[in-house]
C-alpha cells in the first residue's frame, strides 16, 4: 500500500485565528529601506517554503559560525537536522542563540549609473533560541517533512527512515516569533539627470531551474520517473523541466 505523503500535513496548525502579521521586535525590525519590509505572515511562509537553503548563524565561545543547511517549515516552527555529531546542530540544541537567513534572488537590477544597481530578493531573517526535538512522533515527522520541503510528494516514492537511522539524527525546532522579511522589486531607482544617457538598463530575471532528471546507475531499466520528478518546481513556480535521460 502506497504511504501517505507528508505533505498535506507539514501546514498543520495554521489557522484563520493565527495573527496575520508577526510583532516586530528591535532586532527585526527593518530600518533600512524599511518600506520594503514585511512583518505579513503568509509572506514569510512563502518564501521559507519556496527557498531550499538557510544560512544558520550562531556563536560558540566567542567564534562566530554560519553554515547552509536544508530545513522544512511546519507551522510557525522552523526544523532543522541532521546527524547526531553535527557541530552546529549540537550548539543550537545546547542553547546557542541563532540567526537564521534565508534568501531568494530573484533578478539583477542594472541601472544607467554603478552606485545604482541592485537586485531583486525576497529575504526572511529569524532570531531564536533552538529546542531539540526528542518526542519520536514529532521528529518522523519533521524528517519527513524536510523531504518533502526539498521534494514535494517524495515521501511516497521512498522508505521512510528505519530506527537506527532515526536515532543518528538530530533534529531541533526553532519557533517563528521574531521574524521578518524584506523584498525589492523592479527596476532601477535612477538619477534623473541619468535618464537622457543613451544606456541601456532594466532587469535580468533570474530563478531555479530544474535540469532533465539523471537516474542512479543501479536504477532498473524501465522504472518510470515519478511525476514529482519529471515536474519538479519551487512552490509558486511553473515546472519547466526538459524530459529525464533514458
Amino acid at each position: 500500500m502506497a504511504r501517505k505523503s507528508l505533505l498535506r500535513t507539514t501546514r498543520v496548525g495554521e489557522t484563520a485565528a493565527v495573527a496575520k502579521t508577526y510583532e516586530p521586535t528591535d532586532r527585526t525590525r527593518v530600518r533600512r529601506k524599511a518600506d520594503r519590509g514585511t512583518y505579513d505572515r503568509a509572506t514569510v511562509h512563502a518564501i521559507l517554503d519556496e527557498a531550499l537553503v538557510a544560512h544558520v548563524a550562531f556563536v560558540v565561545d566567542g567564534r562566530p559560525w554560519s553554515v547552509p543547511m536544508t530545513y522544512a517549515r511546519i507551522g510557525d516552527d522552523l526544523y532543522l537536522h541532521g546527524a547526531r555529531g553535527n557541530h552546529a546542530l549540537r550548539s543550537l540544541a545546547d542553547g546557542a542563540p541563532a540567526c537564521v537567513v534565508v534568501t531568494l534572488l530573484d533578478g539583477l537590477v542594472l541601472s544607467r549609473s554603478s552606485f545604482h544597481h541592485s537586485m531583486n530578493y525576497r529575504s526572511v531573517v529569524l532570531f531564536g533560541s533552538a529546542v531539540e526535538v526528542a518526542d519520536h512522533e514529532q521528529k518522523l515527522r519533521a524528517v519527513q517533512a524536510v523531504v518533502e520541503h526539498v521534494v514535494p510528494g517524495r515521501t511516497v516514492s521512498c522508505r521512510p527512515p528505519s530506527e537506527q537511522e532515526l536515532r543518528s539524527t538530530l533534529v531541533v525546532r526553532l519557533p517563528l516569533v521574531e521574524v521578518s522579511a524584506k523584498v525589492r522589486t523592479g527596476p532601477p531607482v535612477e538619477e534623473p539627470a541619468d535618464l537622457a544617457l543613451a544606456l541601456w538598463a532594466g532587469e535580468v530575471p533570474l530563478r531555479v531551474v530544474a535540469g532533465a532528471p539523471v537516474p542512479d546507475a543501479d536504477v532498473a531499466p524501465g522504472t518510470p520517473v515519478p511525476d514529482h520528478v519529471v515536474g519538479y518546481a519551487r512552490p509558486g513556480r511553473p515546472a519547466v523541466s526538459p524530459e529525464p535521460t533514458p
